[in-house]
């Protein structure tokens, strides 16, 4: 099985050994996206605005991979503060319509460069 890397400047670069994406035969795994924004690689302030930006980079990672958000059937939120859970939601509800993805939503201690939110997704394309 073949492997291709997804690379798009309208998402942040990759800040360590990982790619952007990864798709494998009709299925793309997206990397932990966090609220960097990816023209100036600093994170965006206030935690609505920090989902806002991961939603806006996965999209971006999603489209370079030729889907859309639409394709997406699992998604992990990772919260450094779980009572933003309905906030999540709010926000998720402007990017997915029904039938909306599978999801995990895990408390952690810390994300990278002190972000509050995280998300990774599994894609198939059709």
């Amino acid at each position: 099985m073949s492997k291709t890397v997804i690379h798009t400047d309208k998402a942040p670069a990759a800040i360590g050994t990982y790619s952007q994406a990864i798709k494998a035969g009709n299925t793309v795994y997206v990397s932990g996206q966090i609220p960097l924004d990816p023209k100036t690689m600093e994170l965006v302030e206030g935690f609505e605005e920090q989902t806002v930006q991961v939603f806006e980079n996965l999209k971006a990672v999603i489209e370079a991979s030729g889907g859309y958000l639409g394709d997406v059937v699992k998604l992990n939120i990772f919260l450094t503060d779980l009572s933003h859970f309905a906030k999540v939601n709010e926000v998720m509800g402007r990017y997915f319509t029904q039938p909306y993805p599978a999801r995990a939503a895990i408390g952690v201690a810390a994300l990278p460069k002190g972000a509050q939110v995280e998300m990774d997704a599994i894609v198939v394309l059709e």
